[in-house]
C-alpha cells in the first residue's frame, strides 16, 4: 500500500516508508487504565507523499530519521479530524533497504475529514430476511 492509499479507519496496512524527523517523546495518561505511556510523532514519506505517524513506547527507539522501514498490520485513524497512521496491536516494524523518493508535497496528515463512524443499528431495526420464497 502507498501512503496516497490511505483513509480513516483501514486496518492491517502493509506501508514502505522513510522517515523524515521525529518530534519530542512526552507522556501521556491512558484514559482507560491509568498507565503513563510515551508517544511521539514522526513525519514518514514515500514517493507518493507523506503522514504522521504515531509512535507509543518501544516503537519510539525502534526508528531513526533518515532511514527506512516497513510496518506490518499497520492502522490508520483520525485525531482532531486529521489522519494519522499507527502500528496495530501485535503491529512489527522492520529496517529496510533505503528508499530514495519521497514526495513531501503532499501531506496526507493535512487534509482535514468530516468522516465520521456510523454507530451500529440496534438488531430490531434491522431489516429483517424476506423469507418470501422460503419452502413452507
Amino acid at each position: 500500500m502507498k501512503i496516497s492509499e490511505l483513509r480513516p479507519g483501514r486496518r492491517n496496512i502493509e506501508l514502505r516508508f522513510k522517515v523524515l524527523s521525529v518530534g519530542e517523546k512526552r507522556e501521556v495518561m491512558s484514559r482507560l487504565t491509568g498507565e503513563k505511556h510515551d508517544v511521539a510523532e514522526a513525519v514518514v514519506g514515500d514517493e507518493t507523499g507523506t503522514i504522521i505517524l504515531t509512535l507509543w513506547d518501544e516503537h519510539i527507539s525502534a526508528i531513526e530519521v533518515g532511514k527506512s522501514y516497513e510496518i506490518s498490520n499497520g492502522k490508520t485513524s483520525l485525531f482532531q479530524r486529521h489522519l494519522r497512521l499507527g502500528i496495530g496491536k501485535g503491529g512489527v516494524i522492520e529496517e529496510i533497504e533505503d528508499i530514495e523518493e519521497v514526495n513531501e508535497e503532499v501531506d496526507a496528515s493535512a487534509r482535514e475529514w468530516n468522516w465520521k463512524r456510523r454507530k451500529p443499528m440496534h438488531f430490531s431495526k434491522r431489516r429483517r430476511y424476506n423469507n418470501s420464497f422460503a419452502k413452507k
